[in-house]
């Protein structure tokens, strides 16, 4: 029975939840909020560490800013995809204009920018609006 840690999206507390239990909509020991919410999770300082070095499923970062048309123009794509990857990844948006130390402490040069973090380590990383199929590949390389 392998278990994977799991950071809430709400109280940004570590979790610890059996696989198998993944599909039984588990809840946050703390807030008793779901765990998987399907949804992009809004990142800043305060809680973007926990996420990326607590999580033991892939933590895949859009690094974006509201005046970016293609940013804007992916911001869907990106929530379907977080409805769809639910239990397998967490997708999360940090707002560089907001964010600009996690921006550069991230050598953010381009937006819109993916980044995919697991246990605290950098897994790759992919500048440009992508579509949903090359989204959804290139999100699948990592899981």
């Amino acid at each position: 029975m392998a278990s994977k840690h799991i950071v809430c999206p709400h109280c940004h507390a570590v979790n610890r939840v059996p696989e198998e239990r993944f599909g039984d909509r588990p809840r946050c020991g703390v807030c008793k909020a779901e765990l998987f919410h399907g949804q992009p999770l809004d990142l800043g300082t305060g809680d973007f560490g926990a996420h990326i070095e607590h999580s033991d499923i892939p933590v895949v970062v859009d690094f974006w800013a509201p005046w970016c048309g293609p940013c804007r123009m992916m911001a869907p794509v990106f929530a379907q995809a977080a409805a769809e990857l639910n239990t397998r990844a967490q997708l999360a948006k940090v707002d560089t204009e907001a964010q600009p130390v996690l921006a550069s402490q991230y050598g953010i040069r381009s937006i819109p920018t993916l980044v995919v973090f697991r246990a605290g380590q950098e897994l790759g990383r992919v500048s440009g609006a992508l579509d949903a199929q090359r989204l959804k590949a290139w999100i699948g390389r990592f899981l």
